[in-house]
């Protein structure tokens, strides 16, 4: 089979030859610039400068070379900044800077930063909804956005992979913890909620304008697409069931919709970490397709249960192998154990692309190669 017709058959919950595997193709399946270096290193590859394409989280982007010698299947398309936006860091004493195309500043430390963090809410201080409005946004539909997309889009299918489109921003909640930073967020839940469901509404509205065009010119070229946001936490949802519900359902279904009807034959692929089942079967009847992750190490998320109770309307896309504990802190033989056991659970009947649980961080590269081989071992089917 090809990679892409692997990909396909996994998401049509058939058995493929074997479990496909994603590594560097979404935000959430990414490998960070440090733990890069050192695999390419040990894969004996030669040293080269890190292109680094989400800076916010440092992931790397994956050279060809290193996909080749991982065995990966699918590769990610993301949308280019609007026209006008550069990225130009600026630096004090202690912390390198950079403003973000919504306005958001982020920091890290220069001597030993991981990261770039948020330190400033544009709107932590606004007191009234209509304040959202005036806030500058960036354009969503600016045609510089898919600028050169889909040759990237049509290489990628030529290679014989399967392509993943990503959108604008992160999650309608994570731009309303974003703008009104995370202790303000949180009152607001608590008390006045309309300020944060202008923000959401406005970061759903941007979403909507720009996924009908970007399908128009790239629905027959792309597999998945990939939208998402943090409902979870370790030990539950964010927020009340019922909070939820009232915010945030009425309006990721409207996005699910908007994007099925740009383009009816992709899958839809819905990233929330955490634990997520209580809200699974809501965005399921949305109209979600492919969830990502499978945080195997937050409450409520075992492999089994979910595979069991939620596999006939589900693709799980990652979720191989656990990147809290395991995989950054166990040995290779741990690693290979945790695979063995992820993929006896969730691969049997298609409906599993092999992925860890999130990006690849602190890692030795003994354990990424101990996952790598452990799911050739364990991954073909019949």
């Amino acid at each position: 089979m090809t990679s892409r017709e692997r990909i396909l058959a996994a998401l049509a919950h058939t058995e493929p030859d074997r479990v496909p595997f994603d590594m560097g193709s979404l935000p959430v399946t990414g490998i960070h610039r440090v733990a890069y270096v050192n695999l390419r290193a040990a894969l004996g590859l030669s040293a080269r400068e890190v292109a680094i394409y989400h800076m916010m989280q440092q992931l790397a982007v994956v050279d060809e070379d290193v996909h080749e010698a991982m065995r990966t299947d699918c590769r990610g398309v993301r949308p280019n900044p609007p026209a006008g936006w550069r990225l130009e860091l600026t630096h004090d004493a202690d912390f390198s800077y950079f403003v973000d195309e919504w306005g958001l500043t982020r920091r890290t430390q220069r001597d030993r930063g991981y990261y770039y963090d948020l330190c400033a809410a544009p709107l932590g201080a606004v007191e009234a909804a209509d304040d959202v409005a005036a806030y500058p946004w960036p354009a969503p539909a600016d045609d510089a956005r898919l600028e050169g997309v889909r040759a990237r889009c049509e290489a990628i299918r030529a290679q014989g992979k399967a392509v993943l489109l990503g959108g604008v921003g992160s999650g309608m909640m994570e731009f309303c913890q974003a703008m009104r930073g995370f202790e303000q967020f949180y009152c607001d839940l608590a008390g006045d909620t309309s300020i944060l469901e202008a923000i959401a509404d406005k970061v759903l509205e941007l979403k909507c304008a720009y996924w009908p065009l970007a399908l128009s010119r790239l629905g027959d070229v792309v597999d998945v697409v990939q939208e998402g946001d943090d409902f979870g936490g370790q030990h539950g949802l964010l927020m009340s069931l019922p909070t939820w519900r009232r915010i945030f359902r009425p309006r990721v279904a409207h996005l699910f919709s908007v994007i099925k009807r740009a383009a009816p034959g992709v899958r839809l692929l819905y990233h929330s970490c955490g634990s997520v089942r209580a809200i699974l079967p809501d965005l399921i009847e949305c109209g979600m397709e492919v969830l990502n992750p499978v945080q195997v190490s937050a409450a409520h998320m075992d492999t089994r249960e979910l595979k069991r109770d939620f596999g006939s309307n589900l693709t799980f896309w990652g979720g191989g192998v656990d990147t809290q504990q395991v995989l950054p802190r166990g040995t290779p033989q741990q690693v290979r154990d945790e695979v063995k056991r992820r993929i006896d659970d969730m691969a049997p009947g298609g409906g599993f692309v092999f992925a860890s649980v999130h990006n690849i961080q602190d890692v030795p590269a003994a354990n990424i190669l101990a996952m790598r081989d452990a799911l050739a071992e364990f991954g073909a089917y019949g």
